[in-house]
């Protein structure tokens, strides 16, 4: 076989190999849908259930308009039992009520379970054809598979579903989290093949270093875990307004009370965020060490204040800063929460924001 024969039958496998990548991204989205049909089911029918019917029960505004505080009637062999509503204690920390978490998205309703079950399988499948695509992506390039934008995002998100999995196989209290994480995936597989496209191409003379192991794989990995300590963060908001609403004496609207009160208690939500972005914090320290020193290999200096270097030192400072704000009795609960949304709002726009916008030295990714 001569070397022109030899290198257009390697052509010709690599673009073999790139689109059986697409075909299982397309599939794994495919299959992404169902599940994300798949939770819609398990919150739908929890909201029917009986234990969505309690929670009303226990709204205080439900027993004001009869007079008299809120109880629930319940079967107790061969008769009824009446439970008064739970006091909501106020502990002296900020945002720290002594509030039950929820029965979770199910409900406690058997047949929202039941979806619930089917929906984390329909994850898994999906989750499997995805990491197959990335597979095949990083064989048709023969290399790592985040050169540009389209690999960095469907790595990105193939990362984020095994965070998820990871902690349900840890028999963690993630189950409330599958459907929007599932939702965020579908956008931004969408985003990647529509908008983000790239065919299979090789590096740039300067990314061909074994620091594109170290430094991209770690900033792909800390952005997923970064992304459930934002959603973790943002429901914390939503529950911990609702339940300040219930001490108050105040009636949620009836969707509020559906929704919310299946997720944890703001409490848990809050412990759950902290934890998640207090672990990952070191490995972005590492992250933009690990950046720096590349930056010297390919470029002959350190630190230049190119624009990615820049935010991802911003971000770095928007974490600390959250990290700090919870070790401080005065920024617990809410303004915590808000410093961990800036931070993560840093991260996004780090990566869209200054690879779209912006141009520098790390603009060779393209879209």
């Amino acid at each position: 076989m001569t070397l022109a024969a030899g290198t257009e039958l390697a052509t010709a496998t690599n673009e073999h190999l790139a689109n059986i990548s697409n075909t299982l991204i397309y599939s794994a989205m495919a299959v992404y849908t169902l599940a994300f049909f798949a939770y819609i089911a398990e919150w739908l029918f929890g909201s029917r259930s009986k234990v969505g019917r309690t929670a009303a029960a226990l709204t205080p505004g439900a027993a004001k308009a009869k007079g008299k505080a809120p109880a629930v009637t319940v079967n107790k062999a061969g008769g009824t039992a009446v439970l008064e509503r739970p006091k909501v204690v106020v502990r002296s920390a900020a945002g720290a009520r002594d509030v039950p978490d929820g029965p979770g998205a199910h409900g406690g309703d058997e047949q929202g379970d039941l979806y619930g079950r089917i929906a984390i399988s329909l994850t898994v499948l999906a989750y499997l054809i995805h990491l197959g695509g990335v597979i095949a992506r990083a064989a048709s390039v023969e290399r790592a598979p985040w050169g540009n934008m389209y690999e960095f995002n469907i790595t990105f998100s193939a990362v984020a579903v095994t965070v998820y999995l990871a902690l349900l196989a840890l028999r963690k209290n993630v189950r409330w989290l599958g459907l929007f994480l599932v939702t965020t995936v579908l956008l931004d597989l969408g985003i990647a093949v529509t908008v983000l496209y790239t065919a299979s191409d090789q590096l740039v003379p300067a990314l061909h270093s074994y620091w594109l192991y170290i430094h991209v794989s770690t900033a792909i990995l800390c952005g997923a875990v970064f992304y459930v300590g934002a959603v973790g963060t943002l429901l914390y908001l939503f529950k911990d307004s609702y339940e300040s609403k219930l001490e108050s004496g105040g009636t949620p609207g009836r969707f509020a009370t559906s929704f919310l009160e299946r997720l944890p208690a703001s409490a848990s939500l809050d412990k759950f965020s902290y934890r998640v972005n207090a672990a990952v914090f070191p490995l972005w320290t590492f992250t933009i060490i690990a950046g720096a020193i590349w930056a010297e290999s390919a470029w002959g200096r350190y630190w230049g204040w190119d624009p990615k270097e820049t935010w991802a030192f911003i971000t770095w400072v928007a974490y600390a800063c959250y990290l700090h704000a919870r070790a401080t009795a005065g920024w617990k609960g809410r303004k915590a929460a808000y410093l961990a949304l800036i931070a993560f709002g840093c991260w996004l726009f780090n990566y869209y924001g200054v690879n779209i916008f912006v141009s520098g030295k790390h603009s060779y990714a393209g879209v």
